[in-house]
């Protein structure tokens, strides 16, 4: 979202900047799971994908501060989200996961139909 701020010409120019430390920050310090696997956000292969940062990953969640700072700043709503299921796992790392979420039918790990589904 913050990304999308900064595509729209949103952020002010201490912003921008900010952004564009921040981002390199987190890139020369975590890996990006397309790099590893490229595929893991196509929208045809994996529908909904989504990276989830595992729990014990303090400074990587720390660091996540300061991107809410800035969505608050622009009243950008967010919500945390916590789950020991977040879906199909695709790409997993020591700091976090990217996976499809189980509202799709045919990822649905548990058999029969679950009760939401039309």
């Amino acid at each position: 979202m913050a990304n999308g701020l900064r595509s729209e010409g949103l952020l002010s120019a201490d912003e921008l900047r900010w952004l564009q430390e921040s981002n390199a920050a987190a890139n020369a310090a975590y890996t990006d799971p397309s790099t590893v696997t490229p595929d893991c956000y196509d929208s045809s292969l994996n529908p909904g994908a989504r990276s989830w940062f595992k729990s014990d990953a303090s400074e990587l969640l720390q660091m996540t501060a300061g991107y809410l700072q800035l969505l608050d700043r622009h009243g950008i709503q967010w919500m945390e989200l916590r789950t020991r299921t977040p879906g199909r796992i695709i790409y997993e790392d020591t700091v976090q996961v990217v996976a499809v979420p189980y509202t799709y039918p045919e990822h649905w790990p548990f058999g029969g139909k679950r009760p939401d589904a039309s």
